[in-house]
């Protein structure tokens, strides 16, 4: 079910109501796609994620052009990652999407595949980093998506937190998360659709078909990896330039992995919370997600409420009781 389009016009373009479908969660059986839609992963590390996923009682289909090499970094051309997307979403027997890693590439074709494609047949995809772009296009396109581990992560075993976290909320465990205080935190509660991921991925999605913050009343996410910390302002004032913000509801900021220090600012956080001080919102800091060790799955295009206090915050999906 396509997102539905309000009246109200922001920029040029039509601000949206945002309501996705959650897919159905997998069981024993079901199969799974490993597709590589931006940088290459070798092969063998691909056919390692597959056995974990067979390990889980699921059947691994990796996906035709993975194993494709192009311009030394991508896992193909353009054309053949579509193509893989394209296979992978039209067939009715495979039940989720997981990528194999991110890097660069999902913007060159983010006008390939129409939302009605997306939405055909709702299923699971699953990934991180550059896929912030896939995430946008299918809770734009009115389906749930999670924003967590890849293949090349699950290649190491799958017995990490991440993966098994990942795996459960795959077949129906939707997690609760309770996060310790922070410095930076703005307290309050909040409630709305959770969009965003990579900063410097979601950028340049502005006003795009993948952009999921022209929603109402959305919790922005946002994390990065080693990007200094002029780069990160600037990616930030995209989004208040273009009144993200004014459509938030509350904030959810991740992991700021190797962001070089600038300024006199003590950290990422610090840098970013003079801007959240004008719109009277909860901020809520130092979410486990990202590209640090721990990367939590979150679903994104699901209602959630934050809730941010003294003593530390929490982080509710209301999904299962939606319906």
């Amino acid at each position: 079910m396509l997102a539905s389009v309000c009246t109200t016009n922001l920029f040029g373009q039509n601000a949206i109501n945002i309501h996705c479908e959650k897919p159905p969660y997998l069981k024993a059986g079901d199969r799974v796609a490993l597709l590589s839609p931006s940088y290459s992963v070798p092969i063998e590390d691909v056919k390692m994620a597959a056995e974990v996923l067979r390990g889980w009682g699921l059947e691994p289909v990796i996906g035709p052009n993975v194993d494709s090499l192009y311009a030394g970094k991508y896992a193909g051309t353009v054309e053949q990652r579509v193509s893989d997307l394209r296979w992978a979403l039209s067939d009715t027997t495979i039940k989720a999407i997981i990528c194999n890693r991110g890097g660069y590439g999902t913007i060159q074709y983010i006008d390939s595949i129409p939302l009605e494609e997306w939405a055909a047949h709702p299923k699971w995809l699953v990934g991180f980093s550059d896929i912030t772009t896939l995430h946008g296009l299918l809770t734009r396109a009115g389906v749930m998506s999670i924003h967590g581990t890849m293949g090349k992560f699950l290649a190491h075993g799958g017995k990490d937190k991440n993966s098994t976290l990942m795996r459960d909320l795959l077949m129906g465990s939707v997690p609760h998360y309770e996060i310790p205080s922070h410095p930076q935190n703005i307290e309050g509660k909040a409630s709305g659709i959770l969009v965003g991921g990579n900063l410097c991925t979601l950028a340049p999605n502005l006003r795009t078909q993948a952009d999921a913050t022209l929603g109402n009343d959305i919790i922005l996410f946002l994390e990065e990896v080693d990007e200094p910390m002029r780069n990160v302002d600037r990616q930030f004032n995209a989004l208040l330039l273009n009144g993200v913000l004014d459509r938030c509801k509350g904030v959810i900021l991740g992991e700021f992995t190797g962001c070089e220090k600038e300024f006199s600012y003590e950290s990422v956080e610090a840098m970013l919370r003079p801007y959240f001080e004008k719109y009277n919102i909860p901020v809520l800091c130092g979410f486990p997600a990202g590209h640090d060790e721990v990367n939590l799955p979150l679903v994104m295009g699901a209602p959630v409420t934050i809730d941010v206090r003294k003593d530390g915050a929490t982080l509710q999906f209301n999904i299962d009781n939606q319906e």
